[in-house]
C-alpha cells in the first residue's frame, strides 16, 4: 500500500521498501565515501533521509504534524511543532542508520528542502516565533489581494518577480499579518520582526537561534522567488517591489539571499546527532525536485504529484516571464561560478489534499492508498468533472473566487466516480499548464518525469498520460525532492564536484505510461474540464468574507 495524498507516513513505506537493509560498502570502501543528510519539510510531514554518494537512500524517519484550519480559509502550522519534527526526525534517522552499520561521522553535510511561500514570523532579539506560520494555500488575504491589483505600479511587478499578485506569495502574507496581528504589527514598529519562509526559520534554529553566537538568518534563491520581494534578475531584494508592499527594511529583518548550494553561509547544526555538521544546501521543494529528477537541461520538465502539484521546466539561464498565467522561478543556483537556472512553474493548490479531503471529511476509504483502488474500479468518471478549487484556483488560471464544485451528478453516479474525477482534476490542470509551457517556450514536451504521494497511483499516472496526450516517466525510488536537497549539499562540499556525475542517478526501475486515449476523446473531455472551470468562478464573495 502506499500514500497518494502527499508526503504521509503511508509514503514513508513505499519509499522504505526501495532503501538497502543494511550499508552495502566495505570497511575500504567506506573509508572514502561519505553520505549526505537531506532534512525535507513538507506540509503534512517532515523527513530527514541519508543518501550515499550514488544518490540512493540509505535511512529515513518520517513524523506527521498538526495542520490548523482556525476559520474557513485559514491554514496554519505552529513553527516549533515544525522545528521539533525536524530534529525529532533527524535523531531517529541516524539511529537507524547507525542500526544499518553506518558511521553518523561519515555524514558529510546536510542539505535542506521545504514547503515554499509559507510565511514564518519571529522576534529578532527572543528567537520565538510571533505566531503561527501562514501556510501556503491558506486564503484569508483573498480581499487583500484584490485591492492590490488595484494599487498604483500593479502591473509591473510580474516582469520583475515573475509572480502575479494572488494569495499564494509570502508577500501578501505577510501584509495581512502586519495589517491585523497586533503583535507581529508592534515588532515591527520597534524594529525587532524577523520574517523567513520555512528554510530561513529551520536554518536559524538548527543553528542555535537567538542564543547562537552567530545568529544565521539566510534563504536561496529559489525560495526567495516565491516572496515578491526579489528581483528576478539580480536576485537580490528589490527596492521597487518593497515600497510596493510597504515593506520598510529599516523595520524588518530579511533573510540574506545567497546560493542554493554553499559551504559557509547556512551554518552548522548547533545540537543533537549531528552537532557540528554543516548545513550547506537549500532548495524550495519544487526545485529540489527538479534537481533530484536530474533536470539539469533546458527543455527537462518534471512534476511533483504532492499536497499540491507543481510543474517545473527547465528554461536556462535567462527567466521567461510567462504570457500565459505560469510563473517564472529560480530552478537553481550552485553558484561557483555557475549561472543560476531559470524555470517556468504551473502550481496547482489540490492534488494529494483531494485524495485526503475524501479520506478525511467524507469518509469514503480509510486509507488514502485505497482512493486509487476505488478509482480502479470503474472504467471512467461516468461524466463527472470536480473541479478540486478549495482554495482558488491556481495556475494557469489564477482565479481567487472559484471554490470546489462538483458537474455532472446523476443517480448513477458513485464514491469510486467521484474517486476517479478528483484524480483526474489534477490530470486535467497539468494539462492546461503544459499547453501555457507550450506557448510560452515555443516547444512541446516530449516526456514529463512524475514524483511525489499521488505519482505512486498507476490509475493516475496513466489517466494523467491519456488526458495530456504525454508519456508520464516514472522513478522506482521517487524521494527525487530529498534527493535534490542532497545533491545541493553533496555540491558544496565534494560528494558531487558537477553536475554531469549525476547523470546515471535514479535511472533504475523506470516506467513509463504511454497514452492509450484516442486523441479526440482526451480533448473532448478536457473542453467538458474547461466548461467547468467557468462555471465554478465567482462563489467567494466579499459579504461571505466577512461572516
Amino acid at each position: 500500500m502506499t500514500s497518494l495524498s502527499g508526503s504521509t507516513p503511508g509514503g514513508q513505506k513505499q519509499a522504505l521498501e526501495h532503501l538497502p537493509h543494511g550499508i552495502t560498502e566495505t570497511p575500504a570502501e567506506l573509508a572514502h565515501n561519505w553520505f549526505v543528510g537531506s532534512i525535507d519539510q513538507g506540509t503534512t510531514s517532515s523527513r530527514f533521509l541519508i543518501f550515499n554518494g550514488a544518490g540512493d537512500p540509505v535511512a529515513m524517519h518520517q513524523l506527521e504534524f498538526e495542520n490548523l484550519y482556525p476559520k474557513s480559509g485559514w491554514h496554519e502550522q505552529d513553527p516549533l511543532a515544525l522545528l521539533r519534527s525536524v530534529e525529532e526526525c533527524i535523531e531517529g534517522c541516524v539511529k537507524k542508520f547507525e542500526e544499518k552499520g553506518g558511521d553518523r561521522k561519515r555524514i558529510k553535510a546536510v542539505g535542506i528542502t521545504n514547503q515554499r511561500e509559507t510565511t514564518v514570523v519571529w522576534d529578532k532579539e527572543t528567537g520565538e516565533p510571533l505566531g503561527n506560520a501562514v501556510v501556503w494555500p491558506d486564503t484569508r488575504t483573498t480581499a487583500l489581494v484584490r485591492e492590490l491589483k488595484e494599487r498604483e505600479g500593479a502591473g509591473e511587478l510580474l516582469e520583475l518577480c515573475g509572480l502575479p499578485l494572488s494569495t499564494y506569495p509570502s508577500s501578501v502574507k505577510l501584509l495581512w499579518l502586519l495589517q491585523n496581528d497586533e503583535g507581529v504589527k508592534r515588532a515591527y514598529d520597534e524594529g525587532r520582526l524577523a520574517f523567513g519562509t520555512v528554510d530561513s526559520w529551520l536554518i536559524y534554529r538548527l543553528n542555535g537561534g537567538a542564543e547562537a553566537e552567530r545568529q544565521v538568518h539566510v534563504t536561496d534563491g529559489t525560495n526567495a522567488s516565491r516572496t515578491m520581494f526579489m528581483n528576478l534578475r539580480t536576485l537580490q531584494y528589490d527596492e521597487k517591489l518593497l515600497n510596493f508592499f510597504g515593506i520598510d527594511q529599516g523595520k524588518i529583518q530579511l533573510p540574506q539571499i545567497v546560493p542554493s548550494s554553499d559551504t559557509e553561509a547556512f551554518g552548522k547544526i548547533a545540537s543533537g546527532a549531528l552537532a557540528g555538521v554543516p548545513i550547506t544546501g537549500c532548495l524550495g521543494d519544487q526545485s529540489s525536485a527538479l534537481v533530484g529528477q536530474c533536470g539539469f537541461s533546458p527543455g527537462q520538465a518534471k512534476n511533483t504529484y504532492g499536497t499540491g502539484c507543481f510543474l517545473l521546466y527547465n528554461v536556462g539561464t535567462e527567466p521567461v516571464i510567462s504570457k500565459n498565467g505560469l510563473l517564472a522561478t529560480v530552478a537553481y543556483d550552485f553558484g561557483k561560478g555557475r549561472k543560476p537556472v531559470y524555470a517556468l512553474e504551473g502550481s496547482i493548490a489540490v492534488a494529494g489534499s483531494g485524495v485526503k479531503f475524501l479520506v478525511d471529511n467524507l469518509g469514503f476509504v480509510e486509507d488514502p492508498s485505497r482512493v486509487s483502488e476505488l478509482a480502479e474500479s470503474v472504467e471512467d468518471s461516468a461524466g463527472l468533472v470536480f473541479v478540486t478549487a478549495f482554495s482558488g484556483l491556481f495556475a494557469p488560471y489564477w482565479i481567487d473566487d472559484a471554490q470546489g464544485t462538483l458537474f455532472g451528478m446523476t443517480q448513477y453516479t458513485t464514491k469510486a466516480h467521484i474517486a476517479r474525477a478528483t484524480l483526474e482534476a489534477t490530470c486535467f490542470q497539468t494539462r492546461a499548464i503544459l499547453k501555457a509551457m507550450e506557448e510560452d517556450s515555443g516547444h512541446k514536451l516530449e516526456r514529463i518525469a512524475v514524483d511525489g504521494g499521488l505519482s505512486n497511483s498507476d490509475v493516475c499516472m496513466q489517466a494523467q498520460a491519456d488526458i495530456a496526450q504525454i508519456p508520464v516517466d516514472r522513478p522506482a525510488m521517487r524521494e527525487t525532492t530529498a534527493l535534490g536537497a542532497a545533491v545541493a549539499a553533496g555540491l558544496a562540499v565534494g560528494v558531487w564536484n558537477e553536475l554531469e556525475e549525476l547523470n546515471d542517478v535514479n535511472k533504475v526501475g523506470r516506467r513509463m505510461f504511454m497514452p492509450k486515449m484516442p486523441k479526440q476523446k482526451a480533448e473532448n473531455m478536457f473542453q467538458k474540464w474547461n466548461q467547468a472551470v467557468e462555471m465554478s468562478r465567482g462563489w467567494v464573495r466579499e459579504q461571505d468574507e466577512s461572516n
